[in-house]
């Protein structure tokens, strides 16, 4: 039998391949320190869990949810914690629709705006879903370099007139996915100034918003002027509230652009299991994940110090999972990555698996699975000390 041969448009899964070395390790019997995947490592608040338990037990949840944009419960939560999280008014019947996770959102919103040989302007390094999702729609991904003598932002003024002529949609991610920066709504003025310039739509990857450090709170893409004339929004509850495996997330933001998405969504899922729902309503509205967050800052300090103290330069990131950091001379990203794993036993993601400009970084996720207070962080800076010489 023969697939399709778009699917032959996509490399293997960048976590996948990251699994199977993963897995080898683990069958030799090797003590894996896993800062890999950036999948909380720590349980889902106890008072979500409890919400859950209480709706499944109603049978009103146990059938297909038939509402219009999804259970209107959730929806407004979903308005009322963007009002009082960003200041900014999302009408839960027009502005919004819930998703089975913000990946979910951000691959269709490709397939419901995308036509055959559109450009779709995607960051780079990224996470991989913007560009793969713009392939299997039949765009053309155009790269925008994300730099770090720029902060890790586009440079708008890069992009040559005509590519941004033949744009119709922009992919962002702030705070961002794999270096940890961040984005001002200034920036993102200037990111409304351009799609209103040519016509183009923004999908702003905010998931990880609620993972920030120190007295930063990373803003919203709609807290700009104009940005909802032009784009939308997706959010997760994965990341904030210690549910990935839930499925969750909303995507909010220009009417049309939900009523595009919805219609397209509509047509190939039947939405959550709406207990669920119900739990991410109570989440949003009286639960917050403090606890996690003093965990994954001293996590933080713990790599980002140490490291430093080898002789690394590596910068402390006010928001997300992740520490980006660049790589000794001498490697490429993957060699690097895979002397990490044999020779301390040590697991990152290579920069270069995000794109052609990661190259020559790596990305070490805070999520540390066995770790209670810092301590196998700690003892990974110290294998990283005994084996790699920066």
């Amino acid at each position: 039998m023969q697939y399709a041969k778009r699917l032959d448009l996509i490399p293997p899964y960048l976590f996948g391949e990251i699994a199977r070395m993963k897995a080898k390790a683990i069958e030799e019997g090797r003590d894996l320190i896993d800062l890999g995947i950036g999948d909380p490592d720590q349980p889902t608040p106890q008072i979500i869990i409890d919400k859950l338990a209480e709706a499944a037990k109603d049978p009103v949840t146990h059938r297909y949810d038939e509402t219009e944009c999804g259970w209107p419960m959730f929806l407004e939560s979903v308005g009322r914690w963007y009002k009082k999280r960003f200041g900014v008014d999302i009408c839960p019947k027009t502005e919004a629709v819930l998703l089975i996770g913000s990946k979910e959102g951000l691959v269709h919103f490709a397939w419901a705006m995308v036509d055959p040989g559109d450009v779709v302007l995607v960051p780079d390094p990224a996470y991989t879903a913007y560009k793969m999702a713009t392939l299997l729609a039949g765009g053309e991904p155009v790269v925008m370099p994300l730099l770090e003598e720029n902060g890790f932002l586009p440079d708008l003024t890069a992009i040559p007139s005509d590519v941004a002529h033949k744009a119709k949609v922009m992919y962002l991610n702030y705070p961002n996915n794999p270096t940890g920066a961040i984005a001002t709504v200034d920036f993102f003025r200037d990111v409304v100034a351009f799609a209103k310039e040519y016509d183009i739509a923004v999908c702003h990857d905010c998931a990880y918003s609620e993972v920030f450090y120190e007295d930063y709170r990373p803003p919203s893409f709609l807290k700009a002027e104009g940005a909802k004339d032009v784009g939308i929004e997706m959010h997760s509850l994965s990341k904030t509230y210690n549910m990935t495996g839930w499925r969750i997330g909303m995507a909010v933001g220009n009417s049309e652009l939900i009523r595009a998405l919805n219609k397209l969504k509509s047509n190939v899922d039947s939405r959550q299991f709406p207990a669920i729902d119900i739990a991410a309503a109570h989440a949003l509205e009286h639960v917050d994940n403090a606890e996690t967050l003093a965990l994954y800052r001293k996590r933080r300090d713990i790599l980002v110090e140490g490291l430093n103290k080898l002789g690394w330069e590596v910068k402390k990131p006010l928001a997300s999972l992740y520490v980006w950091a660049k790589i000794p001379s001498g490697y490429t990203s993957a060699e690097f990555v895979k002397t990490l794993l044999q020779d301390a036993g040590v697991l990152a993601i290579p920069g270069n698996g995000y794109g052609q400009y990661g190259e020559g970084y790596i990305r070490m996720s805070l999520t540390v699975s066995g770790d209670k207070d810092g301590e196998r962080v700690h003892e990974a800076v110290q294998r990283i000390a005994k084996h790699i010489k920066f």
